[in-house]
């Protein structure tokens, strides 16, 4: 056993993530409409919308982002921040392509003494204009960074900003210190008499002017028009009674005189305003989240509702509940803290048009179900994924049709008799036979039943019409076949099992209960969790055998998998409702369970086919954790998330794993344990092979190709045994530093990369006083061979530390080498007296023999 879950290791990687790029503040487009820079706390996103690529996210100097602004080709982005500066980049695309984005700060400014609160750029590109909340207002030039302007005459806050021009006729030119373009003529520059050069003009053609205009409006309600060449106001409109908050000009426009033409009650508080591509119809955004169109001349609204509008969510907030919907699993549900689902696309094309002008792309939003009157808690889906069930605050539940090829997602069905929010709701999930009606249209026939559960602790079976008008637009109200009062505390979760005969119920009272769907009436219950269950999950059809604490329990009985505050997850048997196994490893409630799909097992040489019943959970602690069933231990554990992990759902047909949680993140997890399978066996095999050649070199004697092959491989007990058997050899070559010259040659041409692994190892040596001499012998090799430049210039990780550990531990041998010389010369004295002793007969005699004497002590 410990062989095989050795041999087979389980691994998923974040394939693709859904991030927020917008949590509130300035946003700001290119004149194209597809770049989008948003405020992201205290960093700016740049995002692509017909791809939903993010392109950039350029980080920010520790405050939060107050306002920004791009120029209309995308050029230049300009933030202001609240630590009162303003930031300057210069953006640049690879190739034209949009696919990648390079942003290059080109300087930081202080433009004003207060955060700046509105900025704006003009048409050109040339200039940008800032309002700070000390009622001033200053124009600067982008690329030169200096001010051309500065205007005060506001006594609040700068809240809107608008760059225009004006067509003059040639009998009311201003004079030529005046800032003009004339249509159809050159560019130049002109001096703002500090010696800068400031904004451009034209000159020469035709016989009409645009003359450049600013318009500011801030918290004290007024409008003033500032000529910017004539450097001070030459309007003020007076007509609102709170702060301005947005302000455009029509393209024909001729200033002649300063009047008030019409009021538009819009019965909401305005954010901003504008002239649509025809002068006469204009828009407006409002506190309530709409987008208006009226016709300003008649004070008449024009909006009108558009089935299958899109748009792009900045952030999808905390992400509560998900599903896949779609036959295809095309499209993903979320529950978003919100009354409605968004509906996302999981397409992985390059940003298609469709014919409504919305780029689809993976993460567009694509549709929206809006019915609740409350926050949306739970939903789930049906074996087909065209039907769509939904829990929210309101105490209601509701059924919905996903027909994703027509566009066309409805409310069917709701359901109403909760006294209490709904935690719970479910599905069955019986896949009819391949040859039936309901499996080739399973638009045509919805579910049978659904299941809800209640904070009222009652769990609802509604009975659901078995066909629908295709004409129909008004939604059936449905009946509760029965209500049982299940648990003592609030129900958070319900499943059924694949043949619809029993269902699950968990609930914070701290148990789960199996209950018959026809009857609802108990058929046993589960206890064993010290906190309240979360998640509750049946098994799916045709479970593997698992091991369980008690030895082998067959699935085909059922099994059931709970998942609990008390931050452990439990396989129970339905034989006789008693836990097979315990899970722990979450260090935080565990909050969604599920099985993870087998993969086909027919394929007995597919590596992956042997894969064991796994599955996995969310937590509380912002991990998903993958199981092994019948181990008990954790696979893997995925980490992408920084918030709770709330929901947790798998595609059936391709294994992918898909989070949410509390910080708007949606990770989708790719399960790549067949390719690190076949990784892990090639490399495995290239390092045998490897190996071998090394031990090769070895036998033979070939050092050159043994040293390199062995700081390639990493391996320092076979270098080791290598330098040492160099450095011993006898005699040694000549001239030779090593004992070798080949190995003097290798040694002084390593890379980089070499020449920092043998230094960590000589550093490891040198710290034992029986590898020592090897070490010092093979430094000194290194420090003849390469010039102290090239050995001081090296960067790698510890290299300085290397450095260190060889210089103290090369004094500890010099010094104990000194040491030795010191008590040699004791040595010497000692043996030379002894002989001078043995010279004089103290007692004894001498004897003589063949010329040599020798001593006989008594």
């Amino acid at each position: 056993m410990f062989s095989r879950r050795h041999a087979y290791r389980t691994t998923f990687e974040p394939e693709r993530t859904i991030q927020p790029i917008y949590t509130g503040g300035d946003v700001a487009l290119d004149d194209t409409g597809r770049i989008l820079a948003t405020c992201l706390g205290e960093d700016v996103a740049i995002t692509d919308l017909d791809t939903g690529r993010l392109l950039a996210r350029i980080e920010g100097d520790g405050e939060v982002v107050t306002s920004l602004a791009i120029t209309s080709s995308a050029s230049h982005l300009i933030v202001c921040s609240r630590s009162v500066s303003m930031r300057i980049y210069q953006l640049s695309f690879v190739e034209g392509s949009v696919a990648s984005l390079d942003h290059v700060l080109l300087r930081t400014l202080k433009p004003h003494s207060t955060p700046v609160i509105s900025i704006v750029v003009d048409r050109t590109g040339t200039l940008v204009a800032t309002g700070g909340a000390d009622g001033t207002v200053k124009v600067w030039d982008i690329r030169g960074g200096y001010v051309t302007h500065t205007f005060r005459g506001h006594t609040g806050v700068i809240s809107a900003l608008h760059f225009f021009e004006c067509s003059t006729p040639d009998n009311q030119k201003q004079p030529s210190a005046g800032i003009s373009r004339k249509r159809g003529q050159s560019r130049h520059r002109w001096s703002n008499g500090e010696g800068h050069e400031t904004e451009p003009f034209l000159t020469g053609g035709d016989h009409i002017d645009l003359t450049f205009y600013l318009a500011s409006g801030g918290e004290d309600g007024k409008v003033k028009i500032w000529s910017l060449a004539k450097r001070h106001t030459i309007a003020t409109l007076d007509s609102h009674v709170s702060i301005v908050r947005g302000i455009c000009c029509s393209n024909d426009l001729k200033i002649l005189n300063w009047k008030l033409i019409k009021v538009i009650p819009v019965l909401e508080a305005v954010e901003s305003v504008g002239f649509l591509d025809h002068d006469d119809v204009i828009y407006t955004g409002g506190e309530n989240g709409n987008l208006r169109i009226w016709d300003h001349r008649g004070g008449r609204e024009l909006t009108q509702e558009k089935d299958g509008e899109r748009g792009s969510y900045g952030t999808h907030d905390e992400i509560i509940d998900m599903a896949y919907t779609t036959q295809d699993r095309s499209l993903l549900a979320l529950a978003t803290n919100s009354e409605a689902v968004r509906l996302i696309s999981l397409s992985t094309g390059s940003g298609d048009r469709v014919a409504s002008g919305s780029a689809v792309y993976f993460g567009a939003d694509v549709g929206s179900l809006q019915g609740h009157e409350d926050i949306i808690i739970c939903l789930d889906v049906d074996w087909s994924g065209c039907w769509l069930a939904t829990g929210a605050k309101d105490d209601t539940a509701r059924l919905w049709s996903i027909d994703h090829s027509n566009g066309i997602y409805k409310c069917v069905a709701t359901f109403t008799g909760h006294a209490e929010s709904l935690g719970a709701i479910s599905l069955p999930q019986t896949r009819p036979p391949a040859e039936s009606a309901a499996y080739k249209q399973p638009l045509l026939h919805p579910p049978s039943f659904l299941l809800s559960g209640s904070q009222d602790k009652t769990i609802k079976r509604w009975s659901i019409s078995r066909t629908l008008a295709s004409d129909s637009k008004s939604s059936s109200l449905a009946r509760a076949v029965y209500t049982r009062k299940a648990h003592d505390k609030d129900i958070n979760a319900i499943s059924i099992n694949h043949s619809s005969t029993i269902f699950a119920s968990a609930s914070q009272d701290r148990t789960a209960k199996i209950w018959s769907v026809e009857e609802g009436e108990v058929q046993g219950v589960l206890r064993g969790h010290r906190r309240g269950i979360w998640s509750v999950q049946f098994a799916p059809k045709n479970t593997p055998t698992i091991t369980g604490d008690a030895g082998p329990v067959s699935g085909s009985r059922g099994l059931v998998l709970t998942g609990s505050g008390d931050k452990t997850v439990k396989i129970w048997s339905l034989t006789d409702y008693s836990c097979l196994r315990t899970f722990e490893g979450h260090t935080n409630s565990v909050l969604k369970v599920l099985w993870l799909p087998t993969l086909d097992h027919s394929d007995a040489s597919n590596t992956a086919s042997k894969r064991p019943l796994q599955i996995a959970s969310a937590g509380g602690d912002g991990l998903v954790k993958v199981w092994d069933a019948n181990s008990g231990e954790a696979v893997c554990t995925l980490d992408n998330h920084i918030d709770r992990v709330w929901a947790l759902t798998v595609n059936p047909e391709t294994g992918m794993l898909v989070s949410g949680g509390g910080d708007s993140v949606v990770t989708f997890w790719k399960d790549t344990t067949s390719s690190t399978i076949a990784a892990t066996t090639a490399a495995s095999t290239y390092r045998v092979e490897q190996e071998q050649q090394l031990q090769n070199y070895i036998h033979h004697g070939s050092y050159r190709e043994a040293i390199v092959l062995a700081l390639e491989l990493d391996h320092p007990a076979r270098l080791l045994k290598l330098l040492q058997d160099v450095t011993a050899t006898s005699p040694p070559g000549d001239g030779s530093l090593s004992g070798v010259k080949a190995v003097d040659e290798v040694l002084g041409d390593l890379s980089d990369g070499q020449l920092l692994i043998l230094m960590q190892r000589l550093r490891d040596w040198n710290t034992n006083a029986r590898t020592a001499v090897v070490a010092q012998r093979i430094l000194g090799v290194i420090v003849r061979s390469y010039p102290m430049e090239k050995l001081a210039g090296l960067r790698g990780k510890g290299w300085k530390e290397i450095l260190a550990a060889l210089k103290v531990y090369t004094e500890r041998h010099y010094r104990r080498v000194e040491e030795l010389v010191d008590e040699s010369y004791l040595v010497e004295y000692t043996l030379a007296e002894m002989e001078e002793v043995m010279r004089h007969d103290a007692g004894g005699r001498y004897t003589q023999t063949n010329g040599e004497r020798d001593v006989i002590m008594s």
